[in-house]
């Protein structure tokens, strides 16, 4: 799957659609190790907040199954902005199938999970956008037109 994704990621054309400045990235390498910040931000609370405040809407998501970033690690992330739960726990369908739970905050803010295939389960993650496309396309496409999940 990762060659397929630094082929797509690395096209030119995709660049292009993608507005990435021709020259500014490097070629592209799907869950790069070895990254050289030289600056960490210890926390993305702050930031969430004043984004929020200034009234922008916000999607967080989580594969079901992500050993990397777990939904749990999410959830209490989202825990820690003290935000109202506005919608409780409920599914999210996709032909009739359950993809996912969701959880809508105060301050516009949505939180969803996607339920793991047997692929991310065989490989040990679950990094949403590479093995569930069809469920992240529709959740966000849902989410950017205003649409419940």
């Amino acid at each position: 799957m990762s060659v397929q994704s630094n082929c797509w990621a690395n096209d030119e054309s995709v660049r292009r659609a993608l507005h990435v400045e021709k020259g500014s990235m490097g070629e592209w390498l799907r869950c790069y190790r070895e990254i050289p910040y030289k600056f960490d931000i210890r926390s993305s609370v702050p930031y969430h907040k004043n984004n929020s405040i200034q009234g922008y809407r916000s999607l967080i998501f989580s594969g079901d199954h992500d050993m990397y970033v777990p939904f749990l690690a999410t959830q209490d992330w989202i825990r820690s902005l003290n935000y109202s739960i506005i919608d409780d726990w409920r599914p999210w369908m996709i032909h009739n199938q359950v993809a996912g739970y969701t959880r809508t905050y105060a301050n516009n803010m949505t939180f969803a999970t996607v339920k793991a295939s047997l692929t991310c389960s065989y490989y040990g993650g679950g990094h949403t956008m590479v093995y569930k496309p069809e469920e992240c396309s529709v959740m966000f496409e849902r989410w950017i037109n205003g649409q419940p999940l």
